[in-house]
């Protein structure tokens, strides 16, 4: 979760000459699509820090606003570095959204090096603290992963961007109330396809502790190997804890995240009588043509994959 602070100053003063750059390659970005800038429709320009927050951010923003993220499909958010391109782009934006948290250590730094309005879409919730290893005692960031915090999320946003462009501040509250119904209707349909499992069969075993929130609002026990994706994870003791863990409550399947290796989790199923039940998606979208396009894709195939690896019937 940290970056080198001799490796962000090289990448302050490398930012400087980007950004005196960023006139002359606007429209060329615009072109390809990878643009935080100026836009030819002269709408104003939202930037997240990854692609989940940016896809719940443009249910609320509908056709009024150009919303994208910093980083990329498949990136793994808590390690990220910047790069000058990056900062040139935020410096263009006229609004960023991150989930705060502690999650985006490198926003922190980041947003030092631009000035550009910023809004902390966890702000409001009920934060769940982190009880193992290193990071015990400092927040859980994954709260977007309960659809009952994104509704939270949905509100911070309307605000924003209610802030941003006033005119169209009606149309952020409709857009915002319509989504906040079908973030529910994903809540309802996980909670009560859960609620036909055993007791015992309600275990969520995960490699990182990204599902925090998610087992809480759901009504699932969560053990996982460990508690943020870091420079060094799955120690020998966290392996051997997570598989005692399993054998103990005969849980019958395991998970991983699709942004970090299962090897880990794979010596779990091999020491166990656990299966592999499937890779599941939290700080990353995937493509248009992938599983989860959306947030409210990402929330259903989770569930679907959870539920039906622990029934016993597989994906």
């Amino acid at each position: 979760m940290r970056i080198r602070s001799q490796a962000f100053a090289a990448l302050a003063l490398t930012a400087t000459a980007a950004l005196a750059l960023t006139g002359c390659v606007a429209s060329a970005q615009s072109a390809d699509g990878e643009s935080g800038g100026s836009s030819s429709s002269d709408k104003p320009v939202v930037l997240t820090t990854f692609t989940v927050l940016a896809d719940i951010a443009q249910n609320v923003a509908g056709e009024h606003l150009t919303v994208e993220s910093i980083t990329k499909i498949g990136a793994e958010i808590h390690g990220y570095e910047p790069t000058p391109r990056d900062i040139a782009k935020a410096s263009d934006a006229d609004l960023i959204l991150d989930n705060g948290l502690h999650l985006e250590l490198w926003f922190e730094k980041f947003v030092e090096s631009v000035e550009v309005p910023h809004a902390v879409l966890s702000d409001g919730i009920d934060v769940l603290d982190i009880t193992e290893d290193a990071y015990a005692g400092k927040p859980n960031p994954h709260a977007w992963m309960s659809p009952v915090n994104v509704q939270i999320y949905v509100d911070n946003i309307v605000t924003a961007f209610a802030d941003l462009d006033p005119t169209h501040a009606d149309d952020f509250r409709a857009n915002g109330d319509a989504y906040k119904i079908e973030l529910q209707e994903v809540q309802d349909e996980l909670v009560d396809e859960l609620s036909t499992l055993p007791s015992s069969q309600r275990a969520l075993v995960s490699c990182e502790g990204a599902f925090s929130y998610l087992a809480r609002d759901a009504g699932l026990t969560e053990r996982y190997i460990w508690a943020v994706n870091a420079e060094s994870q799955a120690t020998p003791k966290q392996i051997a804890g997570t598989i005692e863990f399993v054998k103990s409550n005969q849980v019958p399947a395991v998970f991983c995240e699709s942004t970090v290796s299962d090897k880990p989790m794979q010596q779990v199923v091999g020491a166990t009588e656990a299966v592999f039940g499937g890779t599941l998606y939290v700080d990353s979208l995937s493509e248009a043509d992938g599983p989860v396009p959306t947030y409210l894709d990402l929330i259903r195939y989770d569930a679907a994959t959870i539920i039906d690896a622990l029934k016993g019937s597989g994906k």
